[in-house]
């Protein structure tokens, strides 16, 4: 569903992406960390068509996602760090309002609407002013809005970033329905115990994938008990190579 070769990002003289590869299979959960700045947020842009690479390309859902842009933003859903909920408008009213925007049937509508307040528990909350939401609730009415058009792949720019740990858990319950179904989840997350739910991580450092693996291999093979060990073994272990030019 996902495949990016040699995938590519400059801000001037600023390399945020540098030759990015991988391949995301259909029914995937694709987790990405690394430390802020690493470019996780600009390899996701460019991976849903909203930023060009500088170089490489990416095709998601069989699509380029420079050349046919449109066609890729048809199948994915892509949930940013801050998404544009509108605080004065309820739950209802926001669903909505992104369900014009894509186009959405009333009568299909209704019952989709139905369905994502079941499966997220936000029923009781459908006439309450987003504004009014807690953190974890408005994460839940993003993902909701980002759904309604039925996504192949769902793009999540840190989620649950700022969210108290029940609603993280709630969310990741959503999301392993979703996957189920048959959805595809490429996320970034700053939280390693939700690294441990994805089938592989990628890890970047410096604008580079250094690792990707399932996360269990990714701590056996650098022998620790937890993947932040783990992963703060493969950065030194980069930067050293970086120093001597490997």
């Amino acid at each position: 569903m996902i495949r990016a070769t040699q995938l590519t990002r400059r801000f001037g003289p600023l390399t945020a992406v540098d030759g990015f590869s991988i391949e995301v299979a259909k029914g995937e959960v694709f987790g990405l960390v690394g430390p802020d700045g690493a470019g996780k947020t600009t390899t996701l842009r460019m991976l849903c068509g909203l930023v060009d690479p500088t170089g490489g390309k990416a095709v998601v859902a069989g699509h380029d996602t420079v050349r046919e842009t449109q066609q890729v933003k048809d199948r994915i859903g892509y949930m940013a760090q801050r998404f544009g909920l509108y605080g004065d408008l309820t739950v209802e009213e926001n669903m909505l309002f992104y369900a014009d925007l894509f186009g959405i049937e009333k009568s299909e509508y209704e019952s989709l609407m139905l369905r994502l307040l079941q499966m997220t528990r936000m029923e009781r909350f459908r006439t309450r002013p987003a504004a009014k939401l807690s953190g974890g609730m408005k994460q839940k009415l993003a993902l909701m809005c980002t759904l309604l058009h039925h996504p192949e792949v769902l793009f999540l720019d840190e989620p649950t970033n700022g969210v108290d740990p029940l609603s993280r858990r709630d969310f990741w319950i959503i999301l392993k329905q979703l996957v189920d179904e048959g959805l595809t989840v490429f996320v970034s997350t700053a939280y390693l115990d939700e690294a441990e739910r994805c089938d592989r991580v990628g890890l970047m450092h410096k604008g580079r994938l250094i690792r990707c693996a399932p996360p269990a291999e990714i701590k056996r093979e650098m022998n620790t008990a937890t993947l932040e060990d783990a992963f703060i073994a493969w950065i030194k272990k980069a930067s050293e190579e970086q120093r001597h030019g490997g």
